[in-house]
């Protein structure tokens, strides 16, 4: 029996975080959860179900873009492997210096992922109007990150297959 996709109100788990974010921002650590479940399912060798049927990123862009989208189609150069692996090394790198420079205060390192989540969102709206609504979601640095860990693991299996035969 196949799962159900969570995709029509998962939305409201983003919009509670931003809100939650912006009354206290101690809330912002919970964006650790939304970094985290992609990988999580990856590693469990779901490949990238999370972006198929739980993202509330890609809920919320899908559900509000719709009306106001230009509907244009991502550019070419931006769907390829180069253009996804240096907007990945770049993110891990803009991220990981700023929780370096949050040491190890708490707030700071919550207002750090609040930013970074808020900042990654307002992209996907941005790229969401001027293309399809969740043009992100095809550039997405998680949903690249898991479909590299879902690769890694095929190519694991294949390995062993081979040594076996």
């Amino acid at each position: 029996m196949a799962k159900k996709s969570h995709m029509s109100w998962s939305w409201i788990i983003m919009v509670s975080f931003l809100l939650l974010g912006i009354l206290d921002i101690r809330f912002g650590i919970f964006g650790f959860v939304c970094m985290g479940a992609p990988i999580y399912h990856a590693i469990r060798g779901r490949g990238k179900v999370h972006c198929a049927k739980y993202c509330p990123r890609g809920s919320l862009l899908g559900k509000f873009l719709a009306r106001i989208s230009l509907q244009n189609s991502l550019p070419k150069w931006m769907r390829t492997k180069t253009f996804k692996n240096i907007l990945l090394t770049l993110m891990i790198t803009v991220f990981s210096i700023s929780l370096y420079h949050a040491g190890w205060n708490f707030k700071r390192i919550a207002f750090s992922v609040f930013r970074f989540m808020s900042m990654s969102l307002a992209i996907g709206i941005i790229m969401g109007v001027i293309y399809k609504p969740r043009s992100w979601c095809q550039v997405c640095p998680m949903g690249h990150a898991t479909g590299l860990i879902k690769k890694a693991q095929d190519s694991k299996i294949q390995n062993k297959k081979l040594k076996s035969a």
